[in-house]
């Protein structure tokens, strides 16, 4: 039986995950970590914050807040137990923090824990190999109202990608607008849409000469991400201290 902790368990996501974990067999919710302790009631203990945390669980699945990164990875280094990061917002100094504690335990970090996000990111790499050098590339992110980062961390994923297939040779455009927003040759346009309950889309467009080529990739509910983020928790509680990613994951298995 895997024991796992939820960071975020009274939010959107956290509720999905406890739901949904509830049900999967071979593992336990023995505790939930949220800034808002009494929002819900939950049948397992809700702590305010992971310093005051006095059971122990094998692995940690966080969706909730950049804010409190450092509070989740202390516990978990100092308890050595594996984390799932599926939090957006991570800024360069925070990915730094991350790396340090690879050292000391198992992390498995993705923005995005849909396996089918992380299956076309592979399709969006050959791609860019392929057409590059005739093909501008844009990327069309949406979300719901209430998603407080843009561009999000998967369009950061995938633009990435993309750059690194092409040796970190383009820079990225945010929206646009003006009457100087003629498209440059190495750039990538990353435009982020907000609105109703959209639980996420992504739209990589290669346009040509005279053709159009899209990849796209459509949540219909926040269901995938949970799933995905089980997995991911499965995954790693195996692992010895590192960075994971679900590319790890995909090839493995």
């Amino acid at each position: 039986m895997i024991k796992v902790g939820i960071s975020g368990c009274n939010g959107a996501m956290g509720r999905v995950l406890t739901g949904i974990l509830n049900q999967t067999e071979g593992m336990d919710i023995v505790l939930g970590i949220d800034r808002n302790p009494n929002l819900h009631e939950n049948i397992y203990p809700v702590y305010e914050n992971a310093s005051k945390v006095d059971i122990s669980c094998d692995v940690v699945i966080d969706f909730s807040h950049p804010s409190v990164l450092e509070d989740r990875l202390n516990f978990c280094i100092k308890n050595k137990t594996a984390i799932v990061l599926a939090t957006t917002g991570i800024s360069k100094e925070q990915e730094k923090t991350i790396n340090e504690a690879s050292s000391y335990i198992p992390i498995f970090k993705s923005s995005n824990t849909s396996v089918g996000v992380n299956l076309i990111i592979d399709l969006v790499r050959k791609a860019a190999s392929v057409l590059s050098d005739e093909f501008d590339i844009e990327i069309i992110e949406k979300h719901h109202n209430k998603k407080i980062d843009a561009p999000s961390g998967t369009a950061y994923m995938i633009a990435n990608a993309i750059n690194e297939e092409l040796d970190d040779s383009l820079t990225y455009n945010y929206g646009r607008g003006g009457f100087s927003a003629k498209r440059e040759k190495n750039e990538i346009g990353i435009h982020a849409v907000r609105g109703g309950t959209i639980p996420g889309e992504h739209t990589i467009i290669f346009a040509g000469m005279d053709e159009i080529i899209e990849i796209k990739h459509s949540a219909l509910s926040k269901r995938v991400f949970a799933d995905g983020a089980i997995k991911a928790a499965k995954y790693i509680n195996s692992k010895e201290p590192g960075l994971y990613t679900m590319k790890d994951l995909i090839n493995e298995n």
